[in-house]
């Protein structure tokens, strides 16, 4: 049996993504296989078709890191969830495609009231945020985030996660009014336009002087001796990805007098077991609050599975709030049957 699917042609521009025929994949021991109704584009889909983020060893070359829809089948060892399900799923590839296989223990039960394409927002992100804020960050309750770009999907989620589970102040950069305006909207205290030289100080300035506890960061380079300079102290940076430039000239002494902590993650090739905690913890925590509408989830574009490259060339013209969709069934636009 076929299936269509977005492949990545060669390194390149959005042009290079164009669809194609592959089988139907089989899924194994602790897996299921998804029925696609919709599936994120998120940021890394963008770096893995310029070449520069190839998929782990063993994982399909089809891009796509988080999908919702149906579960068609099953490994033989899996309890939950069943053919029929309704489901999201945190993948490590194969999420622009008619289906996806995903490991069990990464799947989780569509928010209540949520259709199949709000829900392909949340994985991606979500996972992102919680293990980068809430494990790495150790944002506890009443402290400072600082989100650096905020209307990023997952800026937009680690800022409503602070606010919501930890109760804390704020702090978001966004380089337009109109981002800055959705920034607030969605949680944060304030916000500043990191285009204006003097950013770090309009920051400190918000602090009363102390600085921030926790910063995600996803540029690197040159701002990142700037964000060590706005920690508090025992405050905490956490990288997510080297935009600006992968290399940085810091103070290692400003580090221990200050006792800051220096982190960063990637969650692509983290073993399952690691993600299947991310899973349970959100739902356990988040989906309720997604489900309550004290978090939201904001959706940029929609676009068809044939339409990758123009959500794509939306991304590498920064233009994006929030999460980029493909809508790959009809089933996207609808809410999931209740459970039998």
């Amino acid at each position: 049996m076929l299936m269509t699917v977005m492949e990545i042609r060669e390194p390149g521009g959005p042009e290079v993504l164009q669809l194609a025929q592959r089988p139907v994949p089989a899924c194994g021991a602790g897996e299921v296989l998804v029925q696609v109704a919709a599936a994120g584009v998120n940021r890394p889909d963008v770096q893995q078709r310029k070449g520069l983020y190839p998929p782990p060893a063993g994982v399909t070359d089809i891009p796509g890191l988080d999908i919702a829809g149906v579960v068609a089948a099953v490994g033989p060892d899996v309890a939950w969830p069943r053919p029929g399900d309704a489901v999201c799923a945190l993948v490590a590839g194969g999420g622009y495609a008619e289906y996806c296989v995903a490991p069990a223990a990464q799947c989780m039960p569509l928010p209540r009231g949520f259709t199949f394409a709000q829900a392909a927002t949340l994985p991606e992100v979500f996972f992102t945020a919680w293990n980068n804020v809430i494990w790495l960050g150790r944002l506890a309750e009443g402290e400072t985030l600082l989100v650096q770009g905020g209307t990023s999907g997952v800026g937009l989620a680690a800022m409503q996660i602070g606010k919501q589970l930890r109760g804390a102040t704020v702090l978001a950069t966004s380089s337009s009014a109109a981002k800055r305006a959705v920034c607030l909207e969605m949680g944060a205290d304030a916000v500043v336009d990191y285009r204006e030289a003097d950013w770090p100080e309009q920051l400190r300035a918000l602090t009363g002087g102390r600085g921030v506890d926790v910063i995600l960061d996803g540029q690197g380079g040159d701002y990142t001796p700037l964000e060590l300079g706005l920690l508090a102290p025992d405050g905490r940076l956490v990288l997510i990805a080297s935009h600006r430039a992968p290399k940085a000239e810091i103070s290692t002494r400003e580090i221990y007098l200050r006792r800051l902590t220096l982190t960063g993650s990637t969650l692509r090739a983290r073993p399952v077991a690691y993600k299947a905690r991310i899973a349970r913890e959100l739902v356990e925590q988040v989906w309720p609050l997604l489900a309550a509408g004290r978090i939201r989830t904001h959706i940029c574009g929609a676009y068809p599975l044939a339409g990758a490259a123009a959500a794509h060339a939306v991304l590498d013209a920064n233009q994006q709030v929030g999460k980029l969709l493909l809508t790959v069934s009809a089933l996207a636009d609808t809410l999931p049957e209740p459970p039998a």
